[in-house]
């Protein structure tokens, strides 16, 4: 008998759970839905804004204030005439485009809710310094998400647009389709946030002791010469000033985590 009660509460235990990550779930979805609505409502001016980038005055406006003219010049950071439409060669993309641009800017602001939800599905089973920290790392993590996409946005974005339209103009005339473009805006920023998320995770793996931070600061060497290969990766163009716009920040980016791992605990054994 005492048996069987325990089988049929595990049974009621995991149907409990799975009813709440049932309403999570609906809750997290409808937010993003509600936020979807709301963008859609601001589709086009987003999509202006994904445009900025390939405004010829923006972008020397911006290469101006980091540049003197004449480096500009011997870099190539001149702007042509851009395309500031973007064409459509299918009946519905269009819709496609501006749906496509509303579910990813309310994700984007739903994201607070998002995170929410996935903590207070976990928070009963986690221990109070496991909690505390979970807390602790939340602002940090959007912090930097945000980071990334502004640099990219701001700084590598425009480079690359610039190049890739560029690049063979004498014989082609390139023309800016609308999902192509949003897809490749969009993925782009989204990588370079995600890259920027490097001193967290630096920092999380030294603090469950996953890798010493000794060990760590041992490999700056390797670590140098992989975040320009990850560079010449995530970055667009071949040419290697964006690569090294991409790999100095990621450096940079390495040692703030080396040294945010210094208050992450004392030195345990590891697996290295």
């Amino acid at each position: 008998m005492t048996a069987t009660m325990s089988e049929r509460d595990k049974e009621l235990s995991l149907v409990q759970h799975l009813g709440e990550l049932r309403t999570r779930l609906m809750v997290a979805a409808f937010a993003v839905l509600i936020t979807s609505v709301i963008a859609f409502l601001f589709s086009t001016s987003i999509i202006r804004v994904l445009l900025i980038p390939v405004d010829c005055q923006w972008f020397e406006v911006t290469t101006r204030s980091l540049f003197p003219p004449d480096i500009s010049a011997r870099l190539g950071l001149t702007c042509s005439a851009l395309p500031t439409k973007l064409v459509a060669l299918s009946p519905t993309e269009n819709f496609t485009t501006f749906m496509r641009v509303s579910l990813f800017a309310g994700i984007a602001i739903a994201m607070p809710v998002i995170l929410y939800e996935i903590y207070a599905y976990i928070d009963p089973a986690l221990l109070a310094n496991e909690r505390r920290y979970i807390r602790f790392m939340g602002l940090p993590v959007i912090l930097l998400f945000v980071l990334g996409m502004a640099f990219c946005y701001f700084v590598l974005l425009p480079n690359a647009i610039k190049f890739l339209i560029s690049f063979g103009g004498d014989v082609i005339q390139n023309q800016l389709r609308a999902s192509d473009y949003i897809s490749f805006v969009t993925t782009f920023i989204l990588g370079v946030g995600l890259v920027f998320e490097m001193p967290a995770i630096i920092y999380a793996l030294v603090r469950v002791h996953v890798v010493r931070r000794s060990w760590l600061a041992k490999q700056r060497r390797y670590v140098f010469l992989l975040v320009f290969v990850i560079g010449a990766i995530i970055t667009p163009t071949p040419d290697p000033f964006n690569q090294t716009l991409v790999a100095i920040p990621m450096y940079l980016l390495f040692e703030l985590g080396l040294f945010l791992a210094r208050f992450a605990g004392g030195e345990t054994r590891a697996a290295t």
